[in-house]
């Protein structure tokens, strides 16, 4: 019998919209980006390939194992995790204030879009024929 996959799952709270306009304010302007949804959030493409995005209260990066090693390691990341026990390898997340809070933000979010721009571009899905 198949799992239906939305036992035990929580209901998402909405992104605040402080955080999504701090989101939208560092993606504006940036060549290639594009704005779409995952998980109900604002998230952020480049090729096809998510790398950016809010969730509930929390930001979220791709990254490479070097860097998320680094970023796990710093104490200000997390691993990121959805769904619980379900964990997305290749992401990490951190409070929405670390968006806001100046600092070392926009070298982590030139890591995600350097990492994002070495991924190979993902066909977009529709009709094949």
């Amino acid at each position: 019998m198949a799992k239906s996959g939305l036992k035990g799952r929580r209901k998402w709270k909405p992104v605040p919209e402080d955080l999504i306009r701090s989101f939208d304010e560092v993606i504006s302007g940036l060549v290639g980006v594009t704005r779409r949804k995952m998980f109900g959030c604002p998230c952020a493409f480049m090729n096809g390939n998510m790398f950016f995005g809010c969730f509930e209260d929390d930001i979220f990066m791709r990254l490479s194992q070097e860097d998320r090693e680094e970023a796990l390691g710093s104490g200000r990341f997390s691993p990121f995790e959805p769904v619980p026990g379900r964990r997305m390898r290749e992401y990490v997340e951190a409070p929405g204030e670390f968006i806001r809070s100046g600092g070392d933000f926009e070298s982590w979010f030139e890591r995600s879009l350097k990492y994002a721009l070495s991924l190979p571009p993902k066909q977009a899905k529709g009709n094949k024929g």
